[in-house]
């Protein structure tokens, strides 16, 4: 393969350095190069973000014929190293706010369900020291991680209490009294200061690495390599840093993109440089060399849970000839809360049916106003979409995660998908020929907004950085065509060849005008019988309405329509109403052209 000169130049290192790659830069192609350059017998030790990066790093080392290069995650290292060497057990899943209550008899006097609400503090608090790189937990000031005001209320008041059962717990699990958790082995591990046996230490991903996951690093003998995408940092909110901007290395770049074109590349330009509003913002570059033309995997990328079901569901209520789907970290665990509290218990809460609530903090809330009152005081914020969703679709939501459960595919069918869906967080690493993005990303007017409250309230800068790196990493998804909503579409009169702009309201004004209803009987073309309709009132709703359909526009809806893209989007991006781009659709034969 035919190496850039930034790859060339980082290939010629031997110090202690971090590559600061973009998306689509061959990060992973460049750390295999720089292996197979240094001597055959050099120890070296890649560490892999998580399994999955773990297991596909490994087969490509393998293919290289580096038998020399050992591949871990930092979780797997210190599993090795602790688990074993001390008999742990080691609960998988980690523990949820109820069975925290119970272990530690939390007894709270003066706030309703305050024993819950201490447990689910403590549980983020051990998760906070686990992750840090602190000796002890009293060195941290878990207050700062919080932003709502009643949360913070709540922590203030019973601190000292949340934070003395908070060292209980820990030294349960360091006892061996209770399981322990997977960032408690590491944890272990870190305290524990490892000498690692390698002359070279890999470490990729570094802009969502752990404190602790950089202290065991640092530390270290061997010659260092850090890369990753200093704004592709999406993790703060499990506590990860940003190593990038915390080590004092030789600063390498890997600018080129070999994912997307220019075009992407611009628009992603673009994205980045809101952070101008937060504070100091350093410019990069992003070369798109990509040249892709393929739409075979077409993907729907979300900020959250919820903007992401909503679309998912409008999706498959618009064309019922869709047989497969595939949800990125499969559909289950976008029906549950980190917690294990599942939408059930909550549509269960909501329908007064306790008796069928399966898990115990659920089903010590009072009604859906008590759960409300509880996620205000906790800041969790995946039940709260889960309470969303049940205010909004009641009693029809059984039938709707049925009928997304029956098209989904497993992960070995992956490729059969008419459309995957995905949040950012869990298409970390991912890339598709199509992207469409819902419309819950930030956008510049909430930046201004958020950095008024800064100045105001001093709210974490690093927090809106991750809101804007959120979009960021969605916009480099994409191979080939993008599209995006038109509030997230920064003020341009370019036209563009591959990124596509539509009109798309937020899911929670969707939520308060309650547009979607369930599942229509009829065929997504089969209209019921329309009103009648003046021709100027027509042409104000939908002012392209009787313009005749060129061939350059049936090419671009038939375009549209194979790559996924929403009847409702359509009409929105055509000025035609539904049932006009239906009838259009349907004397293209475009459904059996592209089924």
């Amino acid at each position: 393969m035919k190496l850039t000169e930034e790859q060339i130049n980082i290939l010629a290192s031997n110090d202690n350095i971090k590559i600061n790659a973009v998306a689509g830069s061959g990060k992973t192609t460049t750390i295999i190069e720089y292996a197979k350059t240094r001597d055959a017998k050099s120890r070296i030790l890649y560490l892999a973000f998580n399994k999955s990066v773990k297991l596909e790093a490994a087969r490509r080392f393998s293919a290289a014929g580096l038998s020399n290069v050992k591949v871990e995650t930092a979780h797997s290292l210190a599993y090795k190293n602790v688990v074993f060497d001390y008999g742990y057990k080691v609960r998988a899943q980690g523990y949820k706010t109820n069975e925290i209550a119970e272990i530690l008899g939390l007894s709270v006097i003066g706030e309703k369900h305050a024993a819950y609400m201490v447990a689910n503090h403590i549980n983020k608090f051990v998760a906070y020291f686990c992750n840090s790189s602190k000796q002890k937990v009293q060195e941290l000031d878990y207050l700062g991680t919080l932003n709502e005001a009643k949360a913070k209320a709540f922590v203030e008041t019973f601190y000292d209490y949340i934070l003395s059962q908070t060292r209980l717990f820990l030294s349960f699990m360091d006892k061996g009294k209770i399981e322990i958790t997977h960032d408690f082995y590491l944890k272990k591990f870190q305290l524990a200061n490892p000498d690692l046996p390698y002359d070279y230490i890999l470490f990729d991903e570094g802009q969502d690495a752990s404190a602790a996951m950089l202290d065991i690093f640092l530390r270290q003998k061997a010659i260092k390599v850090i890369v990753g995408d200093t704004h592709q940092q999406i993790y703060g909110w499990r506590y990860a840093i940003n190593a990038l901007e915390q080590v004092n290395f030789t600063d390498y770049q890997l600018s080129t993109s070999f994912r997307f074109s220019q075009e992407i590349a611009d628009l992603a330009l673009t994205v980045l440089s809101l952070k101008r509003h937060v504070g100091r913002f350093k410019p990069i570059q992003i070369d798109g060399k990509g040249n892709s033309k393929a739409v075979k995997t077409k993907a729907i990328l979300a900020r959250t849970n919820l903007g992401l079901l909503l679309k998912a569901i409008e999706y498959i209520t618009e064309r019922e000839n869709v047989k497969h789907i595939y949800f990125e970290g499969n559909i289950n665990s976008y029906t549950y809360a980190e917690e294990g509290a599942s939408l059930y218990d909550v549509l269960n809460l909501y329908n007064e049916k306790r008796h069928a609530i399966k898990d115990a903090l659920i089903k010590g809330m009072k009604d859906l106003a008590d759960l409300e009152d509880y996620i205000e005081k906790t800041e969790e914020v995946q039940l709260g979409m889960m309470v969303e969703i049940v205010k909004e679709y009641g009693n029809r939501i059984p039938d709707i995660i049925r009928n997304l459960k029956d098209k989904h595919v497993s992960n070995e069918d992956k490729d059969k998908a008419e459309m995957i869906f995905s949040t950012v967080h869990r298409c970390k690493g991912m890339e598709y020929d199509t992207v469409q993005l819902v419309n819950d990303f930030i956008t510049e007017g909430q930046v201004h907004k958020m950095c008024d409250e800064l100045e105001k309230n001093d709210t974490d800068a690093a927090k809106i950085n991750e809101e804007i790196n959120l979009l960021y990493v969605a916009v480099t998804r994409t191979r080939n065509s993008l599209y995006i909503p038109n509030a997230l579409m920064p003020p341009s009169d370019v036209i563009f060849e591959h990124i596509h702009i539509m009109q798309d309201m937020r899911p929670e004004d969707k939520l308060e005008k309650k547009k979607l209803i369930g599942y229509p009987k009829q065929s997504m073309y089969q209209q019921a019988e329309p009103k009648a309709y003046e021709v100027a009132e027509k042409r104000i709703a939908h002012k392209d309405a009787y313009r005749p359909w060129s061939k350059e526009l049936d090419l671009e809806l038939a375009r549209m329509f194979q790559e996924g893209v929403s009847l409702k989007d359509m009409e929105k991006h055509f000025g035609r109403s539904r049932s006009a781009i239906g009838s259009r659709i349907k004397k293209l034969q475009l459904e059996e052209l592209y089924r």
